[in-house]
């Protein structure tokens, strides 16, 4: 199957103050999330100037792509498009119309199925056909690539790199834990029984091997919502005490449920929680997400070239592997029991 383009596809983030609160009411819309809970969040982006990192790396990582391409003597024109914040899906999808697009990859900015990581990024895709109208072009979303060799090897660099950050004596004894962005419990069997779960929780396995450890440990972050609603856990700040009260003294984390920077990552593991582990002692270092790394933009590329060339799917293989379903044309669910 031959492609005319590309489309990155992503959550999106405002890029200055005033866009802050507007944002923030684009991602929460029909969800009934109080006020303040809303300026709450605003904080968070206010104290990095109103300025959410992820456009800018996503810009980076297409600069990255177009490279890439070009190595393979390709010049597939790459397009940019947002769910929450400019430049919207539905804009993108109708440029792509308007330049004479017939059929275009979508590559996502989530490793994962299950709903939020798959199955929304699919109605993204229905939306902005149905914005652009007669004329849009197919858009076949790119597969899950959380098992994908290069997804492991960039997330296993990134731990040996921030090892080298802990005092020196410290680092054979650090703690290795994996943080991924929770998800109400209701949520987490729309697309298949803890699909992404069990997702995170392989490529943690995957990831750990490869950095050579043999015990690590899997947790969970950036909770929103009423307290009364059951989520994912235990909590990454939950965790971090009980480490203190075992005598933990180091720890690495590796935000495996993140493939770039989010506020999630700089405010609540680079702020929150590293002055969680300073106040109890422990010497904190954090990986580095994937970002605009030229290894990403070759599983981008890797990803469109499986499906034009209808090749085996690159994934690294371990011990209790899970599914990864693929997701099919113009809105089609991820798989037959995820609701959309």
């Amino acid at each position: 199957m031959e492609f005319d383009a590309l489309l990155l596809l992503s959550f999106g983030g405002p890029e200055g103050p005033e866009q802050v609160m507007p944002f923030l009411e684009n991602v929460t819309r029909g969800r009934g999330i109080p006020r303040e809970r809303l300026e709450s969040v605003a904080e968070h982006y206010l104290h990095f100037g109103g300025v959410s990192p992820i456009n800018g790396i996503n810009r980076a990582l297409i600069a990255e792509i177009e490279a890439e391409l070009a190595r393979r003597g390709r010049q597939t024109p790459v397009y940019f498009g947002n769910r929450n914040w400019e430049p919207y899906v539905e804009d993108t999808v109708t440029q792509m119309r308007d330049n004479g697009i017939e059929r275009a990859a979508v590559f996502t900015t989530s490793a994962w199925g299950g709903y939020s990581g798959c199955t929304q990024y699919q109605e993204d895709i229905a939306r902005g056909r149905a914005a652009a109208g007669a004329g849009a072009p197919q858009l076949v979303k790119l597969r899950q690539y959380f098992d994908h060799p290069l997804l492991v090897e960039m997330f296993a660099d990134a731990i040996r790199d921030a090892v080298t950050t802990l005092p020196a004596e410290l680092r054979d004894e650090a703690r290795l834990v994996f943080t991924a962005h929770t998800i109400p419990l209701r949520a987490a069997d729309r697309c298949g029984p803890d699909l992404y779960e069990r997702q995170v929780g392989y490529s943690c396995r995957l990831i750990a091997a490869a950095a050579g450890y043999l015990d690590y440990d899997h947790v969970w972050q950036s909770r929103s919502g009423p307290p009364q609603v059951p989520w994912l856990e235990p909590d990454v700040g939950d965790h971090l005490e009980a480490l203190q009260r075992a005598g933990t003294r180091a720890v690495i984390v590796c935000p495996v449920g993140f493939v770039a920077d989010h506020i999630e990552v700089v405010w609540d593991l680079d702020n929150e929680l590293a002055e969680q582990a300073a106040q109890a002692g422990i010497a904190f270092a954090r990986a580095s997400t994937p970002n605009a790394q030229t290894r990403f933009a070759q599983l981008a590329v890797d990803l469109l070239d499986e499906m034009r060339m209808d090749a085996p799917a690159a994934r690294v293989t371990g011990p209790q592997p899970v599914p990864g379903y693929g997701c099919s044309v113009n809105g089609a669910v991820c798989t037959p029991d995820c609701e959309v």
